[in-house]
């Protein structure tokens, strides 16, 4: 049992390379927050607009389709 847990700890130990310290997840996910609150800004301008032009494109083909 013991050399099991032994090969699982260091099988494990190359993976915590690839996570990276708190500090620097920290000006990630504070970057990607920033990123996220400007898109939905701009999103929710821009919704209205966009369902305007799909709505008008819409109705002039089925029009055409008549």
């Amino acid at each position: 049992m013991l050399q099991l847990f032994l090969a699982v700890a260091f099988s494990a130990v190359p993976l915590t390379l690839y996570v990276p310290p708190i500090r620097s997840l920290n000006l990630f996910v504070e970057t990607i927050e920033e990123l996220l609150r400007q898109t939905t800004l701009y999103t929710l301008r821009a919704y209205p607009r966009i369902r305007l032009a799909f709505t008008r494109l819409y109705n002039s083909l089925v029009r055409f389709s008549r």
